[in-house]
């Protein structure tokens, strides 16, 4: 058993092939690990096995302990592995429905990947209490203050949106302590040179930064250089 422990999985992105090679086997090597082990809310779990997630998927199971705790998250994973649950799952059950603010942002490149999450979102928190909202370019700016003059506590945006909803004062992100970035390679390609770094400064300065990427160009890992602090890093890249 004693070679299982969780710390001896940090997949290492820097290590020399082979070892990495061996270490991601180490993690893709499912443990059964049940999703109750993770000390989730039953309303929680409800939302998770309704939508038919059976076990957690090896991202999952190497995300979703650490998430919990608020350690940063630095992931190199693909599309179709279960990512998108290995992140909304802790956010969620971190997320204090009584408190009425936004508590945490996912950020994504394209409408229909935040389409896609908040949808995944809204199953999984279908019995807590939870408001989730989905802001991108190209829908009604007005409908997106009327929202946020309500109660939301979970934001799936693109980045120009959000960011222009927080120079304006409408999105308020002091409670804001957990910021994903999904598809990170995209999000910090030349569209959205610097919009990144300009939103992360309207985030509370303890704050838990989780990011999801296929691959690791330099604008990810200056971004990650400048705004993570110590990464547990998870590889499940071949």
């Amino acid at each position: 058993m004693g070679h299982h422990h969780h710390h001896h999985m940090k997949a290492g992105l820097n290590l020399p092939a082979k070892d990495r090679r061996f270490k991601t086997a180490d993690v893709t090597d499912t443990k059964g690990v049940e999703f109750e082990d993770f000390c989730l809310g039953r309303d929680l779990l409800m939302g998770i096995f309704e939508k038919g997630w059976e076990k957690p998927s090896p991202i999952q199971e190497a995300s979703i302990g650490v998430a919990l705790t608020g350690q940063d998250i630095l992931a190199r994973a693909k599309n179709g592995t279960g990512k998108t649950g290995a992140y909304c799952i802790p956010v969620i059950e971190k997320i204090q429905p009584a408190l009425k603010a936004i508590q945490a942002m996912v950020i994504v490149p394209t409408r229909e990947l935040a389409l896609q999450t908040s949808q995944i979102c809204v199953e999984l928190s279908k019995h807590i209490q939870l408001k989730v909202m989905v802001t991108t370019g190209g829908t009604d700016l007005r409908d997106d203050i009327m929202r946020l003059n309500g109660t939301v506590h979970l934001v799936i945006a693109t980045p120009g949106r959000i960011l222009d909803l927080m120079e304006k004062g409408v999105a308020k992100m002091e409670h804001c302590k957990t910021l994903v970035l999904d598809e990170a390679d995209k999000l910090l390609s030349q569209d959205f040179q610097g919009i990144l770094d300009r939103l992360i400064n309207f985030l509370p300065k303890e704050r838990q930064v989780m990011l999801y990427s296929a691959t690791f160009p330099n604008t990810v890992t200056s971004f990650m250089q400048k705004h993570m602090h110590k990464p547990y890093e998870i590889n499940l890249m071949e």
